[in-house]
């Protein structure tokens, strides 16, 4: 489809016609984030956790190389190196507080990103493959973060290490071979350091790899929007610059003005303080628990409790994976032909409790083990696979849905014609159903 306001790139100098002949980058990169990409008229703030979570993506890169210059995987020198880096290493103390910081606010916003996709409908046709590509590159996420939790070799550190790759043990014949495989032996040592290291440093380039697959993907049937309608003409559209890379800009300096207060005035606030004790595989810590961003799937791991056909280790391992791997069927769990839960009366009350119950989920991954705490998440894990499996499945066949606008351009304009609607919104065509 071409839209009016789309120019063609046009090199300007001879530099930049000699570079187009040879090698289109910058044509290329017009035509995906410039005045040559159209974009639905109505995205709201949602949609701005994408671009943040790029950002993020890139300052972990960035830092990361700058830390492997001087991080030692030793099992004798890990610990020491980070010291070292903190204390003498010029800005190195910022560095590694915006690193560490850098991976929470990098799951935030991820976090923000895919529930906006399930609550809008993101993953439905066409762009089943769009959010397949997006839960790929949350697992690699979650690997990457999990081994360069291991790289301090703090006490969390080492024995985050053992009872997550203990995980692998709960499956029968396999799962032992495939934990000493894992860590180059039976327990946290120097193998496994050097391992995760080499991994934690590549997976963030792999990552990036994914995500141009995900923007490509992305381009493809083109962005969703708020209302879920579809694209009708250049009236529902506008070029991605300059009016979405100032929307994603000015928000985008908040979101990281938040990220250098964490970052110069609580830089320890989201992590744990037993991993500023060097890493003692004789004296294990009262309390183990994963970063904050692994605790909902944590608490699913400790609700089973009791062995019943399968050993109750290997249930919640099961369980663990199960609740990320459910994700990828989304596409065809929920039929509704309507997208955005704008219009789904009863999906919307189902969503907030959804949410509310992950919530639920995260508090009891990171609180200490209580007969209350395991049975608050045995109730809230049981939601969760209830609502994938049998909630939405049954919301989506016999709900019933709110009358759709007729384009994205009657929703932006809430109802308005023309004659009303304010200066540089106008369509040229009147608004019949309100947003």
């Amino acid at each position: 489809m071409s839209f009016s306001w789309a120019k063609p790139y046009e090199p300007k100098t001879e530099f930049t016609r000699w570079i187009d002949q040879r090698l289109p980058l910058p044509r290329l990169v017009y035509g995906a984030v410039g005045g040559g990409y159209p974009v639905p008229r109505n995205l709201n703030y949602f949609w701005n956790f994408g671009v943040l979570a790029g950002i993020f993506l890139t300052v972990q890169i960035v830092t990361g190389i700058v830390l492997a210059m001087w991080y030692y995987a030793t099992g004798d020198g890990a610990f020491n190196s980070v010291e070292h880096i903190m204390r003498d290493v010029n800005a190195g103390w910022l560095i590694r507080y915006a690193h560490a910081n850098g991976a929470s606010f990098f799951f935030v916003v991820t976090y923000i990103h895919i529930f906006r996709g399930l609550y809008y409908g993101s993953y439905k046709a066409p762009r089943e493959l769009v959010w397949m590509l997006g839960l790929v590159i949350y697992l690699l996420m979650m690997a990457t973060a999990f081994m360069g939790y291991v790289l301090p070799w703090g006490q969390m550190s080492y024995w985050g290490a053992q009872v997550i790759t203990g995980f692998f043990s709960a499956f029968p014949v396999v799962g032992e071979p495939i934990r000493i495989w894992l860590l180059g032996g039976y327990a946290p040592d120097q193998a496994a350091l050097t391992r995760f290291f080499s991994l934690h440093y590549l997976l963030p380039f792999v990552i990036a790899g994914v995500v141009v697959l995900h923007i490509w993907a992305l381009h493809i049937p083109g962005s969703s929007n708020p209302t879920g309608v579809d694209v009708k003409d250049e009236k529902d559209t506008l070029p991605f610059h300059p009016f979405y890379t100032a929307k994603d800009g000015w928000f985008a300096a908040s979101v990281v003005l938040l990220y250098a207060l964490f970052v110069f005035f609580m830089p320890n606030a989201l992590g744990h303080p037993d991993n500023y004790i060097p890493a003692n595989p004789l004296a294990t810590p009262a309390h183990i628990v994963p970063e904050w961003y692994f605790w909902p799937f944590y608490a699913i791991l400790r609700s089973f409790t009791v062995d019943f056909i399968l050993p109750a280790k290997l249930w919640g391992v099961l369980a663990m994976f199960g609740a990320i791997l459910l994700l990828f069927f989304l596409p065809w769990i929920d039929r509704s032909p309507v997208r955005s839960g704008n219009y789904r009366p009863m999906f919307k009350r189902f969503f907030i409790i959804l949410v509310i119950d992950v919530l639920v989920l995260g508090y009891v991954g990171g609180a200490e083990i209580s007969p209350l705490n395991i049975a608050l998440g045995q109730i809230a894990s049981a939601y969760y696979f209830l609502h994938f499996l049998v909630i939405l499945p049954f919301v989506s066949a016999y709900e019933r849905t709110l009358p759709l606008p007729d384009s994205i351009s009657s929703s932006a304009l809430h109802g308005e014609d023309e004659e009303s609607a304010p200066a540089g919104v106008k369509t040229g065509t009147k608004s019949t159903v309100a947003g």
